[in-house]
């Protein structure tokens, strides 16, 4: 049907535009999604609201169903997480400079270049790492392309990924590096760390979590870099900066590239929180060649003691080369990442170790009580915990039901039998003891 306001709508011109691609219609593009999963018939949709007081007076309803995190007592993780967002981030982050910062040019930089240039300084001294990208949309992102980037640098097509890890950050990878990249899986011990495996010359990255998805801190990296790099291969860590005040930085252990997701770094959970991915790697220039996103620094101007910041090495990219770009980017979270450089120039060294210490302490001592309660197991407990651990409690929907009715969020599901548990700042020893009580009281 030709609609005036859609692009190309008229049947010839897609029909012609479907031949160049070399398919015979648009559901053709559909085809990796499972038939079970597709609508197959149009929405069923109310009839428009055309008041704008309506409007908002049903979205109001809409978003009243909503509890917020900061409303119960929530211990919920899982890759989205409730640590403390000093007011300074939302102040900085909201004003009209920023709050509008899709990419930008120089002509019409309000400091964004400079203060997206401070982001990354700030995460390539907590990372020991040379270059930082600006920020990608999200951790997930970040790690298929670091995978991407090895397999490039390596020429193989192979990648080791560790079992603990996210369902939904796996299926995100599986998706990001296929057709081309195989996925092989490292099993996980009773420790929750990483098994024993072996490396070939096809596979182009070993890749762990740091914490894991369990919480658990891998102790084995420095040997598993050895066991990569032996056989030409690199190792890919994703880890979450805000536990680098107190645990080593992966690239201190033998990481390649390091990446992860910012959204502990001064953003709120709000619906699925406002996360934005990093990505880092030694100052190696066949390495760095190999970034598909953005990357910014600072050169002196045509004025005697002026500096300017902005691109490097622009002509990598896809902005550059367009479709024969090595790896597509688009949207960059450019406000996530200076609302992580207000955090860590807040927080300081010293802010960042004991903020690591606080979460350590009493990620320990919510394992150590909860595994006190009858018909609850903690698992992986000899393992060192940054923020979350796993517990099996018999069932999980039971438990997490009746916790709802005393206003906790206990945890994220993992299967029928398992909750993952997240502590961090924001819990109290006496919010830790409120949810130690009333998961004694309803297992009764």
């Amino acid at each position: 049907m030709t609609h005036p306001y859609i692009p190309n709508a008229e049947p010839a011109v897609r029909a012609e535009m479907l031949a160049a691609i070399g398919v015979e219609s648009v559901e053709d593009f559909y085809a990796d999604i499972p038939a079970a999963l597709r609508l197959n018939r149009p929405l069923d949709l109310p009839a428009p609201i055309t008041s704008e007081h309506e409007l908002v007076r049903h979205m109001g309803a809409l978003l009243g169903r909503n509890t917020d995190t900061t409303e119960a007592l929530s211990f919920l993780g899982g890759g989205c997480y409730p640590h403390h967002v000093p007011a300074v981030c939302d102040e900085v982050n909201s004003r009209g400079e920023f709050l509008t910062a899709y990419a930008g040019e120089p002509y019409e930089d309000h400091g964004r270049f400079q203060a997206i240039f401070e982001y990354v300084s700030m995460m390539a001294e907590l990372l020991e790492m040379d270059v930082v990208n600006v920020p990608t949309y999200d951790g997930f992102q970040a790690s298929g392309t670091a995978l991407r980037m090895a397999a490039r640098y390596t020429g193989r097509r192979t990648v080791l990924v560790t079992a603990a890890i996210g369902a939904d950050k796996l299926s995100k990878l599986h998706d990001f590096l296929a057709p081309d990249i195989e996925i092989t899986m490292i099993p996980v011990t009773e420790t929750g760390e990483a098994a024993a495996f072996t490396v070939d010359d096809t596979v182009a990255a070993v890749y762990l979590e740091y914490p894991n998805a369990y919480g658990v801190v891998e102790t084995r990296m420095a040997e598993i870099a050895e066991l990569a790099h032996a056989r030409g291969a690199l190792l890919v860590v994703s880890a979450d900066p805000i536990a680098l005040g107190v645990l080593a930085p992966p690239a201190t252990l033998g990481a390649d590239i390091v990446c992860g997701d910012i959204q502990s770094l001064g953003m709120h959970q709000s619906y699925g929180g406002g996360h934005a991915g990093y990505i880092a790697t030694r100052d190696e220039p066949r390495l760095v060649a190999e970034f598909p996103s953005r990357l910014f620094g600072i050169a002196p101007t045509a004025v005697p003691g002026e500096y300017g910041f902005g691109d490097v090495f622009y002509d990598r990219t896809s902005f550059a080369l367009r479709e024969e770009g090595k790896e597509w980017v688009g949207t960059a979270a450019s406000l996530w990442g200076i609302t992580a450089g207000v955090y860590l120039a807040l927080m300081g060294p010293e802010g960042m170790r004991e903020l690591g210490e606080t979460v350590l302490a009493r990620t320990r001592y919510a394992m150590d009580e909860l595994g006190a309660v009858p018909g609850v197991r903690v698992l992986h407990p000899e393992g060192v915990h940054f923020r979350e651990f796993a517990v099996e409690v018999g069932d999980a929907d039971a438990l997490l039901t009746a916790l709802r009715a005393h206003d906790i969020f206990a945890g994220v599901r993992l299967d029928a039998g398992t909750l993952l548990v997240c502590v961090t700042e924001r819990h109290s020893k006496d919010d830790i003891d409120t949810l130690v009580r009333a998961v004694r009281e309803v297992r009764g």
